[in-house]
């Protein structure tokens, strides 16, 4: 796998955004593309998806208001994953944001799912918060933030 192509897209990529999350997250919940042109008719939403050769491998989706933001979904599709794809759109989306003015970023993750919490580890995430039972197979979820003032991204 070559380095992903990163680039910000809109309403009219969500039946391909919807296909990347029900493959990314199979057997969980599933974004429809529906949800997904919702969300981005939402004021401050907005999309990096990362392409290997022309094809769609993940994406990230994040809403800011004012100077705070959150990751709403991060989504690799399992055969591009363990190849960076999750650091490089977290790192595209925090860049942008930082430039945008904001200064802290939020995200939750499961609990059980260890290799995403160190990844957000790695870029700055620390742990403030627990949602008991949040996700549908009953794990928590972690609130974690990350201070895009101190970051020495």
């Amino acid at each position: 796998m070559s380095v992903p192509r990163i680039e910000s897209v809109g309403r009219h990529h969500a039946a391909v955004l919807a296909d990347l999350h029900a493959e990314a997250f199979s057997g969980g919940e599933i974004w429809s593309a529906g949800a997904i042109e919702a969300l981005l008719d939402t004021p401050g939403t907005d999309v990096l998806l990362a392409s290997d050769a022309g094809v769609p491998v993940g994406f990230v989706m994040v809403r800011r208001l004012h100077d705070e933001a959150e990751i709403l979904t991060l989504a690799v599709v399992p055969a591009a994953r363990r190849r960076r794809v999750a650091w490089r759109l977290l790192e595209a989306a925090i860049g942008r944001l930082a430039g945008q003015g904001v200064a802290r970023l939020f995200l939750e993750v499961s609990n059980r799912n260890p290799a995403a919490q160190g990844l957000y580890a790695a870029l700055g995430f620390q742990c403030c918060g627990t949602r008991r039972n949040y996700y549908a197979d009953g794990a928590d979820a972690l609130v974690l933030a990350a201070d895009l003032r101190t970051s020495s991204r």
